[in-house]
């Protein structure tokens, strides 16, 4: 396994997508995806394309049709090398327990951790956080202030 792999966080697909937003995040996340495919190590779950569904059907100023989401998440389910069993559950119990992170949070940290990867692309953890290998990479962090939600 490729040691660069990289989960991504629902995060990033909502802003590489969200084409109705002209928030500077959005092509940064674009540059992301893009590179994670060119070298073919990323990674993401199950969890985060229902996530990006939901997210994208409600929250987008520049809806997506149906169609085109299932196309999206047809595309980066090549990506998704684990999916969701009962020991990730309780696993991700023990580590929001233990980390004080948020439920979903620490579900997305045990797939990542899980599926191999070595870095979590996201902007709702600390950057340059360790879980037990798994870095924690905010791929915003250079946009400050001037990022807007």
């Amino acid at each position: 396994m490729n040691s660069e792999r990289t989960f991504v966080d629902t995060n990033i697909l909502f802003y590489a997508y969200d084409s109705g937003s002209d928030d500077p995040r959005n092509e940064i996340a674009r540059e992301v995806l893009a590179d994670l495919w060119d070298r073919e190590v990323g990674l993401l779950s199950t969890q985060v394309l229902q996530e990006f569904y939901s997210v994208a059907t409600r929250k987008f100023k520049t809806k997506l049709s149906p169609a085109e989401l299932r196309r999206i998440i047809a595309l980066y389910s090549e990506w998704c090398i684990r999916d969701t069993d009962p020991l990730m559950v309780l696993n991700a119990s023990f580590l929001a327990e233990q980390h004080t992170v948020s439920w979903y949070d620490a579900l997305i940290i045990e797939a990542a951790s899980r599926s191999g990867a070595k870095y979590l692309l996201t902007e709702d953890l600390q950057h340059g956080r360790d879980f037990c290998g798994l870095e924690i990479r905010n791929p915003f962090l250079e946009l400050g202030d001037r990022a807007t939600v």
